[in-house]
């Protein structure tokens, strides 16, 4: 079998009010988010609220933050977003109290299945649990639960479950240490 991409459905693709939405998101996202100017944490919030997202309280946003869909998103309370974090949020994604989330890292829902001729998307959401820590340039793909204060290193890789007070590290992530915070 070969992969036919003109046999792909399109399943899941979003109506015109869907498609209103996401263009309105997209103007207020490079405006605000996608840029170096410094706007405050409070109207970052504040426009990810109005998009409906669940936001808790002094949550920081650096620049450069890229979120596909904020109605997709809860961030718990005293949560950090570093520059360049990428939120490719086709499904739910839920952040914890105290999680964060270094530069560059990136939290991916939504892939291909490869095994098919017609290569259909597939979604599926990511829990992060409070505390976690996801290293710079660190990949979380969709349908994986990060236990509460667990940590992903630097440009380690997960599509596994990780174990609450783990380190975690490589490609794919390996457990090499507990973590103890005092």
């Amino acid at each position: 079998m070969k992969t036919d991409l003109s046999t792909y459905t399109g399943e899941g693709v979003p109506g015109i009010f869907m498609k209103v939405k996401y263009l309105a998101w997209l103007l207020i996202s490079n405006l605000f988010f996608l840029t170096n100017i410094p706007y405050p944490n409070s109207l970052k919030i504040l426009l990810l609220r109005v998009f409906g997202a669940k936001v808790g309280n002094h949550v920081v946003i650096k620049p450069w933050v890229k979120i596909k869909f904020p109605w997709k998103l809860s961030l718990g309370n005293y949560v950090w977003l570093g520059e360049e974090v990428w939120i490719d949020n086709l499904s739910i994604i839920q952040i914890g109290d105290h999680a964060c989330i270094s530069q560059g890292a990136f939290l991916l829902t939504g892939n291909h299945n490869y095994k098919k001729k017609s290569f259909d998307l597939y979604t599926d959401g990511i829990i992060l649990e409070d505390g976690v820590w996801i290293g710079a340039r660190a990949v979380v793909s969709g349908g994986v639960h990060l236990g509460s204060h667990c940590v992903l290193t630097v440009a380690s890789f997960t599509s596994k479950d990780l174990k609450p007070y783990t380190i975690n590290q490589g490609n794919p992530a390996q457990v090499i240490k507990q973590r103890e915070i005092n």
